[in-house]
């Protein structure tokens, strides 16, 4: 449950033993190659070694990992088989993964025939595209029997064209009249926005008329190599559309012929793959003429792993421990409990080398705000089961699984807290057995309803507040002890737990004793004069006594932040009271079989909403308190994740075989 310590690797080998070394490498994933680039450009370095690598190989393995997926995407497209809610890779056994790559060529042809099939489909139906849009713009026309390639005849002229909807074709008509007196329009149809006329003139009356038409935002419309009517032109769009459609339905049925393959090109994307990150780890690594060198990162309970591979590879290897404040990669390992909410703590940072890992410490408070906040027994109920469930079905990975596994964890709390305040479905029992069978059920809360005492919910949840504080302020003052600032941590935590108990004590503490109140009133006086006194002293001067003030006035943020904890109220209220209103309106159609279907919409579909908005608000609320409140007392974050060098597949799992 915490940072895992990793030990330094310094590896020398021959070239000839190079691939070998490579390749047992990225099957064990336990160790993480440095770049060498700093190595590249120091002088004692760079005139005895070169980059190793080949850059044209990696572009072109990433080619043929696209064509791969692209493929798999083409199959799916058109599959019709049912598509898995959660995308998982298929174990295979690392023999098995083998024997299917035994012929990669014929696989990779496999998938040079779908993307041809599939480069065919869509060149028809960007075809099918441009003749839809064509044949949309040739409709408007359907009314005139004149072909849109004549222009007119020896005397007169034809202009097709377009007006907005709001100009009066009778005024444009009329305005035309005034002008030539020899001119006819017509309004062929229109449309929401358009208005498509058509009119004649004679020659010689042309440009008059054009002028007079474009006052009224006329835009002549001219069809470039279209003859023949628009019912003619669009008749043969029809005929080609058609034939369009029944080769593409062909190609279609051909793409789905290959979905048994589909298999096939995932096990040849993931070989490619690893080839492709081997390729890569390649220019992490510089070489010699004869030898190659590298370094990184380990976890310390595998070097006896790392070594007995190096000596097999007959590697020259070094291994040290970190020194001091030495920057390194961050692995986080958890126990079974808290590993899940490494999720929340993967959102906000990876921790850095000086920070202390947070998630044991943040698991129990978020799983308690969590279900303090969904706060209902049936809510709870579900979540857990159907956490579980998706959990047995689906193979999970990463932070899928974590997210999903957290979450099934908090239905957990939702319902125990659901049964401690009496939540179930908010009233639903109670308000049902009323309205359709008029029986009077209740059932009490095992603690108290928050609805009818939120007082007791507040202060509850203020004391959680303060205990989630003073933990963080802990890990803290942990951390300057740990790094020989002891000095720090007695001024500027312990000497504020002193105040801030002290205040609790002398605000409360009369009322369970009175000695109480007279000790926490010396705790506060001790409180303040202890901050005042050294809150300055890495100041000079004025200094001294002005940083005391400004460390005291500190107080105020410590009083902020224990007043955001009233969110724990805020939304278990709100979970409670939505869910009442829902059985509320579900109740009104009264008994019998149509109360009955009422109510069991309400519920249906008002619970799951509240259910879906309030499980979103918790998740929000409760990580709120965690990044803001906790974090921000001893967490720094900013560290870089520890990324071993491994085979990262997309789609198949391959698990290593026991010698």
């Amino acid at each position: 449950m915490a940072i895992v310590e990793l030990k330094k690797l310094s590896v020398v080998g021959l070239n000839a033993v190079k691939p070998q070394t490579i390749d047992a490498l990225i099957k064990m994933g336990a160790v993480e190659i440095n770049s060498q680039d700093e190595k590249l450009t120091d002088a004692e370095w760079s005139p005895l070694i070169e980059k190793d690598g080949d850059e044209e190989a990696v572009y072109a393995l990433d080619i043929k990992i696209a064509e791969a997926e692209q493929a798999i995407d083409a199959i799916e497209k058109y599959s019709e088989s049912k598509k898995p809610l959660f995308k998982t890779r298929k174990p295979v056994k690392e023999a098995d993964f083998e024997n299917k790559l035994s012929d990669k060529e014929a696989i990779s042809q496999t998938v040079d025939n779908v993307l041809e099939i599939y480069k065919e489909i869509t060149r028809l139906k960007n075809e099918e595209s441009k003749i839809n849009t064509s044949a949309a713009g040739l409709r408007p026309w359907l009314k005139s029997d004149l072909p849109l390639d004549m222009t007119g005849t020896k005397f007169t002229s034809i202009i097709l064209g377009t007006t907005p909807v709001s100009v009066s074709v009778e005024e444009m008509e009329k305005a035309v009249d005034e002008k030539s007196g020899r001119a006819v329009i017509f309004k062929v149809s229109g449309d929401e926005q358009m208005n498509y006329i058509f009119a004649v003139c004679y020659n010689d009356d042309k440009d008059d008329v054009l002028e007079t038409l474009r006052l009224y935002n006329f835009n002549v419309i001219t069809f470039g190599g279209v003859k023949g009517t628009a019912s003619e032109n669009i008749a043969e769009f029809e005929k080609e559309l058609k034939k369009i459609n029944l080769k593409s339905e062909s190609l279609v049925k051909e793409i789905k012929d290959y979905e048994q393959a589909e298999q096939d090109i995932k096990f040849l994307h993931d070989s490619l793959v690893i080839e492709r990150d081997k390729a890569k780890v390649l220019s992490s690594i510089v070489k010699t003429k004869t030898a190659f060198y590298f370094d990184g990162w380990f976890p310390a309970d595998k070097e006896d792993e790392v070594k007995s591979l190096l000596e097999k590879n007959n590697c020259y290897f070094e291994i040290k421990d970190r020194e001091k404040d030495e920057e390194m990669p961050i692995l986080m390992r958890q126990n079974a409990l808290s590993e899940p909410f490494e999720a929340i703590t993967d959102l906000y940072s990876t921790p850095s080398v000086n920070d202390i890992d947070p998630t044991p410490f943040l698991a129990p408070f978020y799983f308690i705000f969590f279900g303090l906040m969904l706060s209902d027994a049936g809510y709870g109920i579900i979540l857990t089961v159907g956490c579980f469930i998706v959990l047995k079905k689906f193979r999970l990975e990463g932070m899928m699984k974590k997210l999903v596994k957290m979450f099934m964890y908090c239905g957990i709390s939702t319902a125990f807290w659901g049964v401690m305040f009496g939540g179930w479905f908010g009233d639903f029992i109670p308000v049902a057995a009323k309205s359709i069978f008029n029986i009077d059920i209740t059932i009490d809360p095992l603690w108290f309803n928050p609805v009818n005492e939120p007082m007791t919910l507040l202060v509850f949840s203020l004391i959680l507040g303060a205990i989630h504080l003073f933990t963080g302020m802990g890990l803290k003052a942990y951390l300057l002890i740990k790094n020989g600032h002891t000095i720090d941590a007695v001024c500027d935590i312990f000497l504020w737990y002193v105040l801030l108990i002290g205040l609790v004590l002398f605000g409360v503490g009369g009322s369970i004793a009175p000695a109480l109140a007279s000790v926490g009133k010396v705790m506060s006086i001790v409180g303040v004069v202890g901050i005042l006194l050294t809150g300055g002293r890495n100041k000079k001067g004025i200094g001294k006594i002005t940083g005391g003030l400004g460390s005291l006035y500190g107080i105020t943020s410590y009083l902020s932040d224990v007043l955001s904890y009233s969110r724990l109220l805020a939304l278990g209220l709100a979970t409670g009271v939505v869910a009442q209103v829902i059985n509320t309106l579900g109740s009104l159609a009264g008994g019998g079989v149509i109360g009955a279907v009422v109510m069991i919409a309400a519920f249906l579909i008002g619970h799951t909403f509240n259910m879906a908005i309030n499980v979103l608000g918790s998740f929000v609320h409760s990580s709120r308190l965690q990044y803001v409140e906790f974090f921000g007392k001893f967490f720094d974050g900013g560290g870089t994740p520890f990324r071993p060098f491994e085979r990262k597949t997309k789609y198949v799992d391959i698990i290593k075989e026991e010698k």
